[in-house]
């Protein structure tokens, strides 16, 4: 009987979510917002919670009834529960739905799609954070619309792909998301209201840069594995490079290595072809 096939994704969110947590104390999958803050390890948990900061600031100062659509582990909901909302989270990932219910106990969790979610409205905010990009632009806002309270608000952090956003057909440009004049232009069709915008982009990229600092220092351990057994073990180091390019192909090859050796993706590239926004949409 065949195996089952490795849940790839789940495992790397595991290992993803339980780095933070070592890193940091808490189980959070976003940006760090650095204004003012020296870009190190050890300052990006404060960097985290400065961009949650933000991100709250955007919201009514009332108790609310509130959609997290794409609720990552758990933790923004958790400290909305605190601060007296309810919650209800979408999540599409089992693994995340389950981190959900473990850090946000008094949340409602639907393990769906947002496009396939059965919630019942009406909520006073939906928020995606950093989860606005992998859900299609022609169903998000308008779905949100279907769901809000007369006086609701959409609120978004998130990554779109500036004018300039130039793809690359082997190695990966950082960040992505919905290009910024699509989203605009399917906002004015949808007749809400901008009542809220900044962006943010020079300040959450240097995210990208700790993020490669940890990659940088994963492709220096495997060098020195390869070099080693180059040394020592000539064979099965030539066995192990066949079966590489057995399992993956060369365009993927390209990929990891510019993860793991290369500093091409860093804050100059995402803020040269991205812009992050925080926005607050209401009807217009």
């Amino acid at each position: 009987m065949a195996g089952k096939k490795i849940d790839t994704r789940s495992l790397g969110l595991d290992i993803g979510l339980a780095f933070s947590k070592w890193l940091t104390g808490a189980e959070n999958l976003h940006y760090g917002y650095w204004d003012g803050l020296e870009v190190c390890a050890a300052n990006f948990g404060t960097a985290q919670e400065a961009y949650t900061d933000l991100l709250f600031e955007r919201l009514p100062d009332r108790p609310c009834r509130i959609l997290d659509i794409g609720g990552g582990a758990g933790e923004t909901a958790r400290k909305l529960i605190a601060l007296g909302h309810q919650v209800e989270i979408v999540i599409p990932s089992a693994f995340l739905a389950a981190r959900c219910r473990e850090n946000a106990p008094e949340a409602v969790v639907h393990e769906a799609t947002f496009q396939n979610a059965q919630v019942q409205g009406p909520f006073d905010v939906c928020v995606f954070s950093e989860s606005f990009q992998y859900i299609p632009l022609d169903i998000g806002m308008a779905k949100c619309l279907t769901l809000l309270a007369p006086k609701g608000r959409i609120v978004i952090a998130d990554c779109f792909r500036s004018a300039q956003f130039q793809s690359d057909a082997v190695k990966a440009t950082v960040g992505g998301g919905h290009a910024i004049a699509a989203f605009r232009a399917r906002t004015e069709t949808l007749g809400l209201e901008v009542s809220q915008e900044i962006d943010i982009t020079t300040q959450v990229a240097p995210s990208i840069d700790l993020e490669q600092g940890l990659f940088n220092v994963m492709g220096y351990a495997t060098r020195r594995v390869d070099e080693e057994l180059d040394r020592q073990r000539p064979r099965l180091r030539r066995f192990g490079h066949w079966m590489l390019r057995r399992l993956i192909g060369p365009r993927k090859r390209a990929r990891l290595d510019q993860r793991l050796n290369q500093q091409s993706r860093n804050a100059a590239h995402f803020a040269a072809n991205n812009t992050y926004l925080m926005l607050v949409l209401t009807r217009g």
